[in-house]
């Protein structure tokens, strides 16, 4: 059996290619990984987060009476007297559920909103602030 040059060549230059290492790269560090026990809380999965925790409640820094209530299924309604003045005040469902005529109460600045219409009621009111929390003065 006769071999040619240029076969023989390219065997032997296989079978010692094989043999050689490849060049390695540099290996790059591992990521460092952090157990989740050691991060703050803030950070951890099982832990409470400050995002979930509740914002402080808006001081009660009005006062006024209640001349009427109006309950529906999200909202009462309060018709106030303010400094002489009548007003509308609105709240979500139970914040002021049991106040009734006369009773003195205490609310937070609110939002102010013009000429809202209450489809439930099918009413508008010219003036109406919606308040988060209200609370009967005893």
């Amino acid at each position: 059996m006769k071999f040619s040059s240029p076969l023989v060549a390219l065997i032997v230059f296989s079978l010692t290619a094989c043999g050689q290492k490849a060049a390695e790269a540099p290996a790059s560090p591992a990521p460092v990984v952090t157990p989740v026990a050691s991060l703050p809380v803030e950070h951890s999965i099982l832990g409470t987060s400050k995002m979930t925790e509740t914002a402080p409640e808006p001081p009660l820094t009005q006062k006024a009476q209640v001349l009427s209530v109006i309950n529906v299924e999200q909202y009462t309604y309060l018709e106030v007297m303010q400094d002489s003045k009548s007003r509308w005040l609105a709240t979500i469902v139970p914040s002021a559920t049991a106040a009734k005529k006369g009773d003195a109460i205490q609310f937070d600045n609110g939002t102010l909103m013009s000429n809202f219409t209450s489809k439930v009621l099918n009413r508008t009111f010219p003036s109406i602030t919606f308040v988060g929390r209200v609370v009967i003065s005893k």
